[in-house]
């Protein structure tokens, strides 16, 4: 008998099992599944019609619009962008290039709604980088150009967009890269290849299945996290703009 206590004790890797577990439940249902649930209960209780005019309604398709659009954009820009930062932080030594590989984290340390009111306040019009796209800057004023307002507008949703899916880009095809061989560059160099092309081949033999798994991952994110990067968009007026309270 107490062999067999003994050897039930054994079994139980993680004290408080029990307790965590249900901790865990009660937080995933408060969280996820009980919200989730409403939603589902909500839509049930709509009429077929109703809920296709809901779903076709021309605010939700321009939500669509600009939600998928932007992101398949951002997703697009983030491709080439992300590559060459990933390459730039394996293959090269310079000074501060731990606090750039620091600040490619940064999208995942700040929660949704304080990136999309941070970067509505930088790229506004008196912002400290909006203040440069506007009809007041210097450089307008004396080229003559026209001026670029970036929050607010759906330039801003791409922007946001972007700032949020670059680390998905990098941080996959990263470790990719730094498992490359540079004596193989070595070796194309030796034999008359251009510094260019080794890098193009390199680049598109080694990274086109790890860019094009966190190309589809940062696009869902970007779908998901929609709400806090269209703080940076506000409608302009107009039946096909997203209403106040999609753009959160």
């Amino acid at each position: 008998m107490a062999t067999r206590q003994l050897g039930a004790k054994k079994l139980r890797v993680l004290p408080g099992f029990r307790l965590t577990l249900g901790y865990t439940l009660l937080y995933l249902s408060l969280i996820v599944l009980i919200p989730l649930a409403a939603v589902f209960w909500k839509t049930s209780t709509l009429s077929w019609p109703q809920f296709c005019h809901a779903v076709a309604s021309p605010v939700a398709l321009a939500s669509y619009r600009l939600t998928f659009g932007a992101s398949f954009l951002a997703a697009l820009v983030n491709a080439v962008f992300g590559l060459i930062v990933a390459w730039v932080l394996v293959r090269y030594k310079f000074f501060g290039k731990r606090l750039v590989d620091a600040l490619v984290d940064l999208p995942f340390a700040l929660p949704t709604a304080v990136a999309g009111i941070t970067l509505a306040t930088l790229y506004a019009e008196n912002g400290w980088i909006g203040q440069f796209f506007s009809s007041s800057s210097h450089w307008h004023v004396y080229f003559h150009l026209p001026a670029i307002k970036i929050s607010f507008t759906r330039l801003g949703v791409f922007v946001a967009l972007t700032f949020i899916g670059l680390p998905f880009i990098v941080r996959t095809v990263q470790p990719v890269l730094a498992e490359v061989d540079a004596e193989m560059e070595e070796a194309a160099r030796s034999l008359g290849a251009e510094r260019a092309a080794v890098r193009r081949n390199t680049g598109s033999t080694t990274s086109a299945r790890p860019v094009a798994e966190p190309v589809g991952l940062s696009r869902s994110e970007r779908v998901s996290r929609g709400r806090g990067s269209n703080k940076l968009y506000s409608p302009a007026g107009g039946s096909s703009a997203p209403s106040k309270s999609w753009t959160g």
